[in-house]
Formats: structure tokens, C-alpha cells, sequence
């Protein structure tokens, strides 16, 4: 196949740096990043998160080819902040952001398995699965003797 192998597009070489950095000449205040061993999820999402700020007039990435594991940033400030400075803030800022995220994800999953009464995954130890051994538990008997949809975890 022309695919590269999967751990050629996340772990970096030897002596590859991760980030690339280009002033750029004709725009002021603008300048790309190439993000190397990444993929549209970061790129999207930095790039969301720059253009929240107001320091921030364009921000936008695109993948070259979709063989080469990297993508191009482009910022550009209105000149009260470095376009690198805005990209590490952003960067601080998505961090923020998933890290509660997380936080918020397993507090609602210690909910769940706390309102089930124990178990992996929120079911009963011998109970099954429903009870008669319907796979969808609408027997109710796995989920604690509540009458729940499948899709309840």
C-alpha cells in the first residue's frame, strides 16, 4: 500500500521538531506554523480556539495531503500580540478547557456507576444482561431495577 505505517504519522523522529515556525513577509503581524506528526483534531481545534480571541483577525489551517502527517497554521494578530504568543495562549486555553471537560466526564460517570450500585460499567454483579438474557437489558434487572433504554449508561 502507499499508507505509511501508523506509528509514522504520531511519534516523531529522531531530531524532528514538533513545530516549524514562518514569518511571514508580506502579510504584518501573520505568520505559519507547521505542526508536524498531527492531524485535523488539534488543527480544528486551535484554530477555533484563536479565533475566540479578540487579538486574533485570521486564523485557519489546512492539511496538504492527507499521506503527510502534518498540517499549517496561519495566524494572524492585530498587532498587540505575537502570532506565536496568541497560538501558545490558545494552546492554554484548549488545555483549560479539556482538562474540565474530563473532569466534568468522570464526575458524571462516578454518578452513574454510584446510582447502579457498583459494577463495571454499571451493572449488577449475576444480574446479566436484562435479566432473561436480553441484550439490550430492557428487562430492567441490570440497571439497578429501573426500567432504562440500552442507550443509558
Amino acid at each position: 500500500m502507499n499508507a505509511p505505517n501508523r506509528h509514522e504519522l504520531f511519534v516523531l523522529d529522531d531530531g524532528e521538531k514538533a513545530l516549524e515556525v514562518s514569518e511571514d513577509t508580506k502579510i504584518p503581524n501573520a505568520a505559519t506554523f507547521k505542526i508536524v506528526k498531527q492531524d485535523h483534531t488539534l488543527g480544528n481545534m486551535l484554530r477555533a480556539q484563536l479565533l475566540t480571541s479578540p487579538v486574533v483577525l485570521f486564523a485557519g489551517y489546512k492539511t496538504p495531503h492527507p499521506l503527510h502527517p502534518h498540517f499549517l497554521l496561519k495566524i494572524q494578530t492585530d498587532g498587540s500580540m505575537t502570532p506565536a504568543a496568541a497560538l501558545e495562549a490558545a494552546a492554554s486555553r484548549l488545555i483549560a478547557t479539556l482538562s474540565s471537560l474530563e473532569a466534568k466526564f468522570r464526575r458524571e460517570f462516578s454518578f452513574k456507576d454510584g446510582e447502579t450500585g457498583g459494577g463495571a460499567g454499571g451493572f449488577n454483579a449475576g444480574a446479566g444482561m436484562g435479566g432473561e438474557g436480553d441484550p439490550y437489558g430492557s428487562g430492567g434487572a441490570a440497571w439497578g431495577g429501573a426500567s432504562r433504554d440500552y442507550l443509558d449508561f
